[in-house]
């Protein structure tokens, strides 16, 4: 019996969502559509009902190729639009002229229309800024959400990658203009990338914001040779994966020596530490197969004592918050 899913609020939100968040990237590129539908099948059953995509996934550029598949597995009916929170992204190129693309007003507002109708839904649970637009005003931004949220296309706002004065300064413009603002953050966030822990993370305690972090064990870098980091993965590896690995490859031994004295799968680990952070409410598990979903539960069951915590903080450094992350 795989464990009972867990649920947390999303920031200060009265939002309800699962401490895992089913990431689509690799449906269409990598998984079939019927086993993308499969996947979302089974992560119902599991308890699962956060799901995240982005109108660029499937990177056929304007295609939105993920949303479609997720829009016809919504289409199939038996509640299942009701039974999940939706969530996607807004930035990216979705052509090639001059304003298909970035945060500008009349970007947001069509490409949210294209996002309702390849998702076939009338409205986004959770629509994420993909990437900061410093060439846009945040009072352009906002307007646009809020207009958004008016027409019932849109229920919460969040972001994603952006740095911890753009969530501090987006949060106060929307303070300003009486909007609820910011409820989650989108970063990436694991054991070998804990940069998050400068300004990202205390900006989100600060203003109440859930983060969901994505690469939560480092593109299987964290996950050994285990169940999840065979050897059909390492041959699948980037050129910038591997170098990755190199770079790393004391500590990820170092690592994986931690997780075979625990007798836990080093993904396993991985997952269950960054469930342990603050603020975290669900980290992002982007499965290829049904067994990447379904082993990616075992993480719930495990607790990491003090004594392992510090162990790892040995092996991957963390940072205080700035400025005594760098100054007295």
């Amino acid at each position: 019996m795989p464990p009972a899913m867990q649920y947390t609020q999303l920031g200060r939100s009265g939002l309800k969502v699962s401490r895992f968040c089913l990431g689509t990237m690799n449906f269409g590129p990598e998984t079939s559509e019927a086993d993308s539908f499969a996947i979302m099948d089974r992560a119902l059953e599991l308890g699962i009902n956060f799901f995240d995509t982005a109108n660029v996934y499937g990177w056929k550029k304007g295609e939105g190729l993920t949303e479609q598949i997720v829009g016809r597995w919504l289409a199939q009916g038996g509640g299942r639009r009701d039974k999940i929170v939706l969530a996607t992204k807004v930035y990216g190129e979705m052509g090639t002229a001059p304003n298909q693309g970035r945060l500008s007003a009349y970007h947001i507002r069509r490409a949210c229309d294209e996002s309702l109708r390849r998702l076939r839904t009338d409205v986004i649970d959770l629509y994420q800024m993909h990437h900061v637009d410093r060439a846009t005003p945040w009072e352009e931004i906002w307007q646009a959400l809020e207009v958004l949220i008016q027409q019932g296309k849109v229920i919460y706002a969040g972001s994603s990658n952006f740095a911890g004065w753009h969530i501090a300064q987006a949060s106060e413009v929307a303070r300003a203009r009486g909007l609820y603002g910011l409820v989650s953050e989108q970063c990436k966030y694991n054991l070998l990338t804990r940069l998050v822990e400068t300004e990202i993370q205390p900006a989100c305690e600060r203003y109440g914001i859930g983060l969901m972090p994505y690469s939560p064990i480092g593109g299987g870098l964290l996950a050994g040779t285990g169940r999840r980091g065979g050897a059909e993965r390492l041959r699948r590896e980037s050129e910038f994966a591997k170098r990755e690995r190199e770079k790393h490859a004391s500590a990820l031994e170092q690592y994986v020596a931690l997780c075979t004295e625990l007798g836990q799968e080093p993904a396993d680990v991985a997952l269950a530490w960054v469930l342990s952070r603050p603020r975290v409410a669900a980290p992002i598990v982007g499965p290829r197969t049904m067994e990447q979903l379904e082993s990616s539960l075992g993480a719930l069951e495990i607790r990491l004592g003090s004594d392992t915590l510090e162990k790892l903080d040995a092996i991957f450094p963390g940072y205080q918050p700035s400025p005594e992350a760098f100054a007295w």
